[in-house]
């Protein structure tokens, strides 16, 4: 296992570009990591579920995850999620982003729907082969609403400790509380823990002691100036820049989902289509309306990028 630096600060989920036919558009793709970059991000994410890793063939993926780590080219830190409820098909995956060179793996736990979930013992054996494996850092995305999967604390330390397994990406109920409780009982093992789900309860997250979040792609730039604020000891500040944001970051979770970000990075010039797949219904027009003039409220970089 290669020795881990400290992954921390802002690692926004990257959207996946399709054209009007839903045809992989490897040109906007392109432009969506620069448009990213700029915006300083610390780091980034591939073939998340945010990025419609559900709507991919296993060519596409490669292809996708190949053009990503070649053309990001080591600018930021580079987190492929592998996740398959096959513990095989994910050691191969790990593998290949590894070989590829990413700089981190993101796993699920395994399931398949609601009723087909691993024991304890085989999560911790999942995680663990993929580890070996990958031999690159993992992070374990502990997202119960998704997978109907509950990672209990003690077996989130006992894989910080015996994998080792130091990041963690919490999404639950009460996240904030979770991230305490884990820190407390794993203490230096855990070196990255993150949260999600775009942000919206990032603040309490950071004051139980997340040191980094995945946001989607929407306001990086402008979340990271909560996450900046809040590691230097600006707490207030902090406040000031996550208040002026929240309402945006509420309304892209709550009411657009998949094609929020889309829809603004057609806005601001970032890619020619907004293009989700089947089944996944495209944007109202009235929630597009909406959420155009909320984001033009906090003058993001993605709304000018590319005009």
């Amino acid at each position: 296992m290669t020795e881990s630096i400290a992954y921390r600060g802002v690692f926004p989920i990257v959207p996946t570009a399709f054209d009007d036919a839903g045809v992989l558009d490897l040109d906007s793709q392109r432009r969506v990591l620069d448009c990213m970059i700029d915006q300083r991000v610390d780091g980034l994410c591939i073939i998340a579920n945010y990025s419609e890793q559900f709507v991919l063939s296993d060519a596409e993926r490669d292809q996708l995850m190949r053009l990503c780590l070649e053309y990001v080219a080591g600018r930021v830190p580079v987190v492929v999620t592998c996740s398959h409820f096959s513990t095989q098909v994910v050691e191969d995956r790990c593998r290949s982003a590894a070989d590829l060179g990413a700089d981190m793996i993101m796993l699920n736990p395994p399931y398949h729907g609601a009723g087909w979930q691993a024991n304890e013992i085989g999560i911790f054996e999942h995680f663990d082969r993929a580890a070996n494996a990958g031999r690159i850092p993992i992070m374990v995305q502990d997202n119960p609403p998704l997978s109907g999967v509950e990672l209990s604390v003690p077996l989130l330390v006992k894989m910080a400790r015996s994998i080792p397994l130091p990041y963690f990406k919490i999404e639950t109920s009460k996240t904030a509380e979770k991230l305490r409780v884990l820190i407390a009982e794993g203490g230096d093992d855990i070196v990255g823990p993150f949260d999600g789900e775009g942000g919206i309860t990032l603040m309490a997250d950071l004051d139980a002691g997340a040191t980094g979040t995945m946001p989607s792609a929407l306001i990086p730039d402008l979340i990271r100036r909560v996450v900046e604020a809040h590691r230097v000891g600006d707490r207030e500040a902090a406040v000031r820049h996550y208040n002026r944001i929240l309402p945006l970051i509420n309304y892209e979770n709550l009411q657009c989902g998949l094609g929020g970000t889309k829809f603004i990075m057609k806005e601001g010039g970032v890619i020619r289509s907004d293009h989700v797949r089947h089944p996944v219904a495209p944007l109202d027009p009235v929630l597009r309306t909406e959420l155009l003039e909320l984001t033009r409220l906090v003058e993001p970089l993605v709304l000018r990028w590319g005009l």
